[in-house]
């Protein structure tokens, strides 16, 4: 668990880690350096269950109050979750949980458990542990419905919300990032596209996340001065 704590008036932002990310994932660290002036930026470590994972980030979300949530990836999925909050999205996987809700009749053959931890091992240190068993994929698909019911298109009521798209996202060629699915949800206009993969480079965190981080921080500054 890591609190990138900078003082009691600093604005605060939630990040939700994508699918074997964690509390030393690469972006969010950029952003506690570069926003240090401006906002504290939490992010921890949730379970790969969804249900527990969103009973996790629930309550941290009554702990610290944030201004702004960002999900990256998987993570888009537990964003939704959050209601009364503005979002912001890297790379949202609108389509993993359907896809993850595949995987799970195959975990029940033998050996495709150990095949998945193969292909989808997250690296070295404070980590999302990933564990394939039936029980926890076949939650999956629900969770996914449960967080589009919060998107404009579905909910007069829905949070402001933009995403980042990379147009070389390999996603994109699977449906797990679908640039058409988010319009369906989300509407023109709520997203951008850039010339990058779906881990969106570091050119692209200075260029482009961080500037709307701030432009989204800004009104909250003005409305409370």
């Amino acid at each position: 668990m890591f609190i990138f704590a900078k003082g009691t008036a600093m604005k605060t932002i939630l990040y939700i880690h994508g699918m074997g990310g964690g509390a030393d994932s690469r972006i969010p660290k950029i952003l506690a350096e570069k926003l240090a002036a401006e906002a504290d930026v939490v992010i921890r470590t949730y379970s790969f269950d969804p249900d527990e994972g969103a009973a996790q980030i629930a309550s941290w979300v009554e702990e610290v109050r944030p201004d702004l949530v960002i999900g990256e990836s998987l993570g888009s999925i537990q964003a939704l979750r959050i209601r009364g909050v503005p979002h912001l999205y890297v790379s949202p996987s609108l389509g993993a949980p359907a896809r993850i809700g595949l995987l799970a009749g195959l975990s029940l053959i033998p050996g495709f458990r150990f095949l998945f931890n193969r292909i989808w091992k997250p690296r070295e240190g404070d980590r999302q542990p990933l564990d394939f068993r039936f029980r926890i994929l076949r939650k999956y698909p629900s969770h996914g419905r449960k967080a589009l019911q919060g998107t404009p298109l579905l909910n007069a009521d829905a949070d402001p919300a933009f995403a980042f798209i990379g147009k070389r996202d390999h996603y994109r060629r699977s449906g797990v990032v679908s640039l058409r699915k988010w319009i369906k949800y989300f509407g023109p206009g709520s997203y951008a596209l850039y010339d990058g993969t779906h881990f969106m480079e570091e050119n692209y965190i200075y260029s482009l996340l961080i500037p709307k981080i701030k432009s989204m921080l800004q009104p909250l500054r003005e409305v409370q001065a």
